[in-house]
């Protein structure tokens, strides 16, 4: 079954724009969205729970203070998804997994506390893989999400709830994750706009951990502006997270129109093989257009970008396994009861976990455990310093580069589930970014096979968003521009 995603009825920005001119109530923004999930979330399964009356009342109080002369914010009346691995008081939160199923965090998230000052309205919360362990959302306690192009096919993941809730026009935006690619690979799958920032450029208080030294949240959006926009509010720093960046950042939206003149965008030559010839296509096409707008190509070279993925898999698991330690039966969700305590935490953790999160808890503890730590963990983040120095090169003779998202466009339910190393080769191109800790988007560019999205990855150096976003919205007037050609 396949349908198109429906069509927005304005971006955010225009939205808050209009909300807060008195142009257009929030209730009836709210009520517009609701009426789109209403008519298709049967099908696609974006949310794991829909906050039809909390959205409510949250409009109406911003309608409130618009119709009193207040100040109500840059997302005024813009309704936000938001992954539900990200904590909202008294809401359920559950990780997309059995054992969270009805816990109900006691705070909010720094990102959710963010939003609200901004005037957003939280509309729900989104599917994912358990505990953002995966590339399809296949992999979910509550069933999978379908993508709003091809209900067919997979959204991506492991944030494909958020990536679907805005491709089918059921928030304006969105928030997710991005561990290894959750934020960017489904974006390109779904088409539309995802960015994973520099890490500590947006707090993790509140994210419950998949691997604290590689988790980041950050938007989905319609736009390049719209996911500016949403960045500018939700980033900046945190006493909550001792990892958050102290220094100030400057307005993405403000950089969005300086154009692409003169900048350097870099093609990794040693870039390593595996995406399909119609997502090749489309990132050539990408190189041209950029070419075209007064960008210089240059060759670059990153050796150690194809170590990323080992390297991942060995860090990533290992973090897990520490992280989600605290699952045990005894502070938080499910608890399955048992004659002593060590039977409770096994029968526990063995009802409550999916085969992926216990394969990667295995794995992580495996190269964590005594005789194993220095000959795979030890030797895995050696290779990451090796990444981050041969990125760090790179920029050094480029101001970006450019690679595909996803090797891929969406593919069918089921084709790569029986092959764990296939699935996680649909992060190959976005995991280095994440050991690295540099930020990165996907920008969707045109389409591929069976007509479905193709997303261009941009990469930048540490805290380098402000000329990451500016090729972003160049790509986007491109692919607009390619689009309107008869």
């Amino acid at each position: 079954m396949s349908g198109a995603p429906a069509p927005q009825a304005a971006t955010a920005a225009a939205i808050a724009a209009q909300v807060r001119s008195g142009a257009l109530k929030a209730v009836d923004v709210v009520e517009q969205h609701l009426a789109r999930i209403d008519a298709r979330e049967g099908e696609i399964h974006a949310f794991n729970l829909v906050m039809a009356d909390q959205a409510r009342a949250a409009a109406a109080a911003i309608d409130a203070r618009v119709a009193a002369g207040e100040q109500v914010g840059p997302l005024a009346g813009v309704p936000i998804a938001l992954k539900d691995n990200m904590c909202t008081r008294g809401v359920p939160t559950t990780c997309s997994s059995k054992i969270l199923d009805g816990w109900r965090p006691p705070y909010d998230a720094t990102v959710v506390t963010k939003l609200a000052e901004a005037g957003a309205i939280v509309i729900g919360k989104t599917n994912l893989d358990e505990f953002a362990m995966g590339s399809s959302t296949e992999n979910s306690g509550f069933g999978p999400t379908r993508n709003p192009h091809d209900t067919s096919r997979v959204p991506g993941g492991s944030s494909g709830g958020s990536a679907a809730a805005v491709a089918a026009g059921f928030s304006a935006v969105s928030l997710g994750s991005d561990t290894g690619g959750s934020i960017r690979q489904p974006a390109a799958l779904c088409g539309v706009v995802g960015v994973k920032p520099t890490y500590g450029y947006v707090s993790r208080y509140g994210l419950i951990a998949f691997a604290s030294s590689l988790d980041q949240i950050g938007p989905f959006a319609t736009t390049v502006e719209d996911a500016a926009l949403v960045l500018d509010a939700i980033g900046g720093h945190d006493a909550h997270d001792s990892t958050s960046i102290p220094e100030s950042h400057p307005s993405l939206v403000d950089v969005l129109d300086r154009g692409v003149e003169g900048l350097r965008v870099g093609r990794i030559t040693d870039l390593p093989e595996g995406a399909d010839p119609d997502v090749v296509e489309r990132l050539e096409a990408a190189f041209d257009a950029l070419r075209a707008a007064g960008a210089t190509i240059v060759d670059v070279e990153v050796p150690a970008f194809g170590y990323a993925l080992t390297a991942y898999y060995l860090i990533a698991p290992a973090e897990a396994s520490s992280n989600l330690a605290r699952f045990d039966g005894v502070r938080f969700g499910l608890r399955v009861d048992s004659p002593d305590t060590n039977s409770m935490y096994s029968a526990t953790r063995a009802a409550g976990f999916g085969e992926e999160v216990k394969r990667r808890i295995m794995l992580g503890t495996y190269a964590l455990s005594a005789g194993y730590y220095d000959a795979y963990y030890g030797r895995a983040l050696k290779v990451r310093k090796l990444i981050h120095d041969d990125f760090a090169r790179a920029y050094q003779s480029a101001d970006v580069l450019l690679t595909p998202t996803s090797p891929t466009v969406a593919f069918p339910f089921g084709a790569k589930g029986d092959n764990p190393l296939a699935m996680y080769l649909c992060d190959l191109y976005t995991i280095p970014t994440n050991l690295a800790g540099h930020p990165g988007m996907s920008v969707p560019f045109g389409t591929g096979a069976d007509g479905l999205p193709v997303g261009v990855q941009i990469l930048a150096g540490t805290l380098d968003e402000p000329t990451m976003f500016r090729v972003g919205a160049a790509l986007e007037r491109a692919a607009a521009s390619e689009g309107s050609r008869p």
